[in-house]
């Protein structure tokens, strides 16, 4: 993968860089980074933000998770209810063994192929599977990990993600 090229425009890359990192970092608005670099003496428009945010962003966070270090081995699933809208959806989500969520998933149903699609979503963001995956007994679980065909790694059932996601 080659690096962005940023000839041909006004600033020079470390600039555009630190503009598309404060934002995508923190939550500010265009304007608000706008008004950073303009307390550092860097004027330059909100718009021109926003194009280097779209330009640019998606190869710096590319760098960003390449970078992050590599996840604890087992993984802990689980699935809660929630209403949105006055419409019952689960939501599903991922947490390694030191508690750094990995994943979320948000899906009207809470069968395999939302499991499935949870754990795909999971790895390929991850890029590489876990040595062990924890979850509670709801047999979606099993089934999608079959139906993946990931038996290299170890299922463990059981209610220990109590504990890693604080709950009781």
């Amino acid at each position: 993968m080659t690096p962005p090229s940023y000839s041909g425009y006004r600033f020079p890359r470390d600039i555009i860089q630190r503009a598309v990192w404060m934002y995508l970092r923190f939550t500010l608005s265009f304007r608000d980074v706008e008004e950073l670099l303009a307390e550092r003496g860097i004027v330059v428009t909100y718009e021109s933000i926003r194009r280097w945010v779209l330009t640019f962003g998606p190869a710096i966070a590319r760098r960003l998770r390449a970078r992050r270090p590599r996840p604890h081995g087992r993984w802990h699933l689980d699935e809660m209810a929630v209403r949105i809208g006055g419409r019952l959806m689960y939501l599903w989500w991922a947490v390694d063994a030191e508690g750094e969520v990995l994943d979320v998933l948000l899906q009207a149903k809470r069968d395999m192929k939302a499991a499935r699609k949870l754990m795909r979503k999971l790895l390929k963001r991850q890029g590489m599977g876990p040595d062990e995956w924890v979850t509670d007994k709801n047999p979606a679980y099993g089934a999608a990990l079959r139906a993946l065909k990931l038996t290299r790694a170890v299922h463990t059932r059981g209610t220990i993600r109590n504990f890693v996601f604080g709950r009781a």
